[in-house]
């Protein structure tokens, strides 16, 4: 997704390291972190010439192209490019959507990722029927839609004088098919230059008072808007100098550039230029002025054009992605985000809330180290008690009653998070809280809803309102210049997701340090777990003031509780830095006085660290050594945009310096998916998954290919494996999802997130089977010997002291719940572990809301140990990384098995499969046991050839119902993907 990506023009051949290497200073100086990358993104923009300067000349264009093109998937039925173009032009991503509507929001800017082993150049491909002039033949006519028995004669001669004296060599239109376009498989970056426009039209001639056009330019393969320009405003001349380097892995016969003219109520197509992507496929370079053609096929004025550079890089050139992480002393991290990599911290890893002593095995490391499972809660309870200065906290959710230290033993229950806040802001710690708004809940006149999503955030205010902790209830707000249906999609669909706990603490010798907590736990009610997962044995002792289970609806009394799995993480170190500056931009924008409220003298309560000299900065503390075997580096991405931080710049030229995305009308950080696209890449070996969704790359299924499911992230996967299956290396994917996602499963918007997810699953394993076949390996091994989907359950045998055994059994899902002792264990889960040596831990989904940068703010770190990689080594790591992998096995499968040293085996592939696969039969069974594992195969069944349908005899889950492979009712929105 780096179509943030303006930087300089790169060399594929270039040394796959600089010579140099500084470590940037703090806070990050993003307009220029590092010396020239290896790597074609981010592109940071040209500034316009200056007043005065000769313009520039663009070389004449070796290709002569047919415009605008004919719209993908082929040979599936699709609209005419003046229906797509139209329709990409209203933006119908609304509730009210059709489902197969093409789908375009300028604000949704996330490639589609790039895919490994580039088809042949001579690959047939599908074809779209299209005209190829001879070069340099002038004058030339055309169809705009192939399937039209209607042509439209264009004359056009091959060169234009422009207003400002300027030649260009002018691409002519061209009308009759006489050449089938090639669908071809894109993966690797494209590197773009949007120059400039020439002689658009006034598409403001109807409404004065406003000037002429405000031009901007969207770049779109498929239906999917990859890359866009800024908005320029009251010019027909505008030049905008703009890079992209985007990352692709799109089958696709065209590229398309649509000019638009950006109004009050959305925008309205000037005209477009379509790129056939077998001029770009071989990676030469083409540049050139295009004429515009609007939506009737016709040129929108004479004399109207676009300039543009293009440049393919396929995977092939793309060395920088065969080395895995940390080579080398200059290595990077993810290039072109906000944040830098920070080197010499340390990391601590947590699974689940709290792990008890003993609890999980042994897991021995390289130079006879032993894995340390950390306790999560406890060390967050531990460094707010320990705080002297400041406690800053973001949440989806918290909640003042939550207890993060409990155990059986204990005689008192240890302080509520509230009252320990409380305590902290009367000895005088600044204590600061960001919540998100839920906007169901209010408290109105002393009368209050707790909302749909139960987030106890009016509840949360409420009990520190007298008290010197300060609390922000932060709305999802779009942007001023946003429309009114805009604001109240922002506002009600989507949410701010972060979690992350920062303070201060102690450095030695009198000195502070600031570290941070990060991760997919919320502080609230229903998170508090354990390996062990009970479902009825501790509802009366751990979880008798916290039960939690929203799947069940009515009276719970006696019904199993959900039990909560989820990662979490905690940054010792210069990266910790970051994540407070993210706390402040977001503090900073969350309180600004809006309204009434803007009459009121208000002070700043973010502490100001240069006042306090016994707090180090982030450039002041000791780094640990490369060489230290137990050193991080560290790096922070976000999904997140302009209307929820204050500090990106509105200029976007000095925006995309920072590596920012232009939108619409705001800033885009989009480095969650940025660092996900990146490891996917560089995986050598496996790649482990824990998430609570995963849906994306809908671009690429087989129906419904205009949903706006747009990540790459499943398709970047689906790609790897098979990229390794043509190289004949083996290569293994494990996803851990939940059973359903949380909530009742046969509810609509349940059945829909599972009908998408369903579809991903199916696209990717097609991906896979047809690389099997490309090498004629289909008889030896299947799909899931390469990719398996999973999830976590649990079951109880039944206990004198178990009280759920009272009630009656009756048909209800809380009656066969509690007759077969039995539940899912929630996977809240938002981490990646790729090849034992690096680790993305955060509170991203793999969604599209979460992965855009316009819909849920998210937070993520990306870690790795440079003692412990690939590269240093040359063979398996043994450091953390490796041992939170190994703890997370022990914990879902129930032991430790040698073969799962070696995740990419065909012996470990098949051994996990088989152990989950019985993990299933036990907890499906009608015999009530205990189960070995928590483990299970995700209860689908896929075929050789890559189908996905549903498992005989599970069609629907057990006890609650709810079909498993989802459904859908043919109504779009938002909110499930």
């Amino acid at each position: 997704m780096e179509n943030n990506n303006n930087q300089y023009l790169y060399d594929p051949n270039f040394a796959p390291f600089p010579s140099t290497f500084n470590q940037p200073p703090y806070p990050p100086q993003n307009s220029a972190p590092y010396p020239p990358y290896p790597y074609p993104y981010p592109y940071q923009s040209q500034p316009p010439p200056p007043v005065g300067a000769p313009p520039p000349v663009y070389p004449p264009q070796p290709y002569p192209y047919q415009y605008p093109g004919y719209p993908y998937p082929f040979p599936t039925p699709s609209p005419t490019l003046e229906t797509q173009l139209n329709n990409q032009e209203s933006g119908g991503s609304g509730s009210t959507a059709a489902a197969n509507h093409p789908h375009e929001d300028d604000n949704n800017l996330i490639n589609q990722n790039p895919y490994e082993n580039e088809p042949p150049l001579n690959h047939p491909g599908h074809h779209h029927s299209a005209s190829y002039p001879s070069a340099g033949a002038p004058n030339l006519t055309g169809s705009l839609d192939s399937s039209s028995s209607q042509c439209l004669a264009i004359q056009q001669t091959a060169s234009l004088d422009l207003a400002s004296n300027q030649n260009y060599q002018i691409v002519p239109f061209a009308a009759t098919p006489k050449k089938a376009l090639k669908v071809l498989l894109l993966h690797g970056n494209l590197d773009i230059l949007v120059h400039e426009a020439k002689n658009l039209p006034n598409m403001d001639v109807f409404h004065k008072a406003m000037g002429t056009s405000d031009p901007y330019v969207s770049i779109a393969i498929t239906s999917a808007v990859v890359g866009r320009t800024y908005v320029l405003t009251n010019v027909e001349n505008p030049i905008w100098n703009q890079r992209f380097n985007v990352p692709v892995a799109h089958h696709t016969a065209e590229i398309h550039f649509l000019v638009k003219d950006k109004d009050v109520m959305g925008s309205q197509l000037i005209g477009a230029v379509a790129i056939a992507v077998e001029h770009i496929y071989s990676g030469s370079k083409i540049e050139g002025f295009f004429p515009l053609i609007n939506a009737n096929g016709r040129p929108c004025k004479n004399g109207a054009g676009l300039a543009l550079t293009m440049q393919y890089f396929p995977m092939a050139r793309l060395s920088f992605y065969n080395f895995g992480v940390g080579v080398g002393p200059q290595y990077m991290g993810v290039p072109g985000t906000y944040f830098p990599l920070r080197r010499g911290g340390r990391v601590t890893l947590y699974q689940d809330a709290h792990v008890p002593n003993t609890t999980l095995p042994d897991i021995k490391l390289s130079e006879d180290v032993h894995y340390v499972h950390g306790t999560c809660w406890m060390d967050i309870f531990d460094a707010i008690t320990n705080a002297q200065r400041l406690v800053y906290i973001t949440g989806w959710s918290v909640w003042h009653k939550v207890r993060l230290v409990r155990e059986e033993e204990e005689e008192s229950p240890p302080t509520p998070l509230g009252d320990l806040l409380k305590a902290k802001a009367q000895e005088g710690v600044r204590v600061l809280l960001l919540v998100w708004d839920d906007p169901t809940s209010r408290n109105i006149m002393g009368y209050q809803t707790d909302g749909l999503m139960a987030t106890h955030d009016e509840e949360t205010r409420r009990f520190f309102k007298h008290s010197s902790v300060q609390v922000l209830l932060c709305p999802r707000m779009a942007g001023k210049k946003h429309g009114w249906m805009k604001k109240k999609k922002v506002g009600t669909i989507y949410t701010h997701h972060q979690k992350t706990v920062i303070v201060d603490t102690d450095a030695g010798n009198g000195k502070r340090r600031i570290i941070s907590f990060i991760g997919g736990l919320d502080l609230c009610n229903g998170r508090y777990d354990t390996p062990q997962h009970p479902i009825f044995r501790t509802l009366t002792t751990l979880h008798s003031d916290d039960y939690h289970n929203p799947t069940f609806t009515g009276s719970v009394t006696g019904c199993p509780r959900e039990p909560w799995h989820d990662l979490h993480s905690k940054i010792d170190g210069p990266a910790a830095y970051d994540i407070m500056t993210n706390f402040e931009e977001r503090w900073i924008k969350a309180s600004k006085p809006r309204g009434i409220k803007k009459l009121k003298a208000t002070s700043d309560a973010l502490l100001k660290l240069e006042k306090f000299p016994e707090i180090l900065g982030a450039n002041d503390e000791p780094c640990l050594s490369d060489e230290d075997p137990e050193g991080w580096h560290v790096q922070i991405f976000r999904s997140i945009d302009s209307n929820s931080v204050k500090g990106f710049p509105k200029d976007p030229h000095v925006a995309t310096a920072k590596n920012l995305v232009c939108g619409k009308n705001v800033m885009i950080d989009m480095s969650i998916h940025s660092a996900y696209i990146k490891a996917i890449r560089s995986a050598q070996h496996f790649i482990y998954i824990e998430n609570q969704y995963f849906i994306g790359s809908s671009y690429n299924w087989k129906s419904y290919r205009e949903l706006g499911a747009n990540n790459l992230i499943p398709m970047e996967i689906a790609l790897k494996v098979a990229s390794k299956i043509r190289a004949q290396e083996r290569f293994a994917v494990y996803i851990v999802i939940p059973m359903w996602p949380e909530g009742v499963p046969t509810g609509s918007a349940t059945q829909r997130i599972l009908f998408w997810q369903n579809k991903t699953m199916q696209m990717m394993y097609q991906i896979i089977y047809k690389a099997l076949v490309e090498v004629g390996l289909e008889e030896a091994f299947s799909p899931q010997d390469y990719l398996n989907f999973f999830c976590l359950g649990n079951r109880e045998a039944l206990s004198p002291t178990d009280s759920s055994h009272s009630h009656s059994p009756d048909n209800t899902p809380q009656g066969l719940a509690r007759k077969g002792r039995r539940f899912m264990i929630y996977v809240h889960s938002k981490g990646m572990i790729v090849d034992d040596e690096f680790v993305l831990i955060g509170s991203a989904n793999i969604n599209q809301r979460s992965m855009e940068g316009t819909r849920d703010t998210e937070i993520a770190m990306g870690a790795y140990q440079p003692h412990h990689t690939w590269a240093k080594n040359l063979t398996d790591p043994r450091g953390q990384v490796h041992g939170y992998r190994m703890s997370l096995w022990a914990e879902h499968l129930g032991t430790v098995r040698e073969c799962f040293e070696k995740p990419e085996s065909i012996e470990c592939v098949r051994q996990v499969r088989s152990m989950a696969e019985a993990n299933w039969k036990q907890f499906a069974g009608d015999e009530i046991c205990e189960i070995n594992g928590h483990l299970m195969k995700y209860p689908v069944e896929v075929v050789r050839s890559g189908k996905v349908k549903s498992l005989p005899g599970f069609e629907n889950f057990p006890d609650v119902g709810g079909q498993i492979i989802g459904s859908f009712l043919g109504i779009q929105e938002n909110l499930t993907i």
